[in-house]
């Protein structure tokens, strides 16, 4: 058994210009097989940097207070040409993504969200990150293919693989 403080858990933002209060438990509470995450995110702030989607883990988000946004990836038709969707999960409601679900979760609102994320299982090798040109300013489509998701690289030389293909993308600054 362990037991902790979240408090005692130091924030590591994965964007240090926001600031988000961000609190792995995974490690401390030496947890095998599932991600957790404690969020408190101001107006403006997000879980992640982008729509993005673990195409080898499961997805929960518990939210504790406040309202969360979240912004998923819907398949483009004749009728909708916007591949975005939205769904607000407000305090007491969870919402669940299976793995290779495209979303992003934000706050909309004008007051806090206090949020649990958690993952199964733990630790996700194979992220990617979506091209959907509502809500990314860079191209993240495969230069070779017409795949329109890469996967986060996971070597120094490349930023992102392509999942069909194998090509590769550096982002330029």
């Amino acid at each position: 058994m362990r037991h902790l403080a979240i408090d005692d858990v130091d924030s590591d933002p994965y964007d240090e210009e926001l600031h988000t209060d961000r609190r792995a438990l995974a490690d401390p509470l030496g947890t095998n097989h599932l991600a957790i995450t404690r969020y408190v995110l101001e107006p403006g702030e997000r879980f992640s940097g982008s729509v993005h989607a673990h195409a080898d883990q499961e997805e929960v988000f518990v939210v504790l207070e406040g309202e969360a946004t979240f912004e998923t990836r819907a398949e483009p038709s004749e009728e909708r040409a916007d591949p975005v969707d939205e769904v607000t999960v407000t305090e007491g409601e969870v919402i669940r993504f299976a793995p290779g679900e495209f979303q992003s979760g934000r706050n909309a609102s004008d007051e806090r969200v206090v949020a649990l994320a958690l993952g199964a299982p733990r630790d996700s090798e194979d992220v990617r990150i979506a091209r959907i040109p509502a809500l990314n300013d860079r191209n993240i489509a495969c230069p070779d293919c017409e795949c329109d998701h890469m996967r986060i690289s996971r070597t120094d030389e490349t930023d992102f693989e392509c999942p069909q293909c194998g090509a590769t993308l550096v982002l330029e600054e």
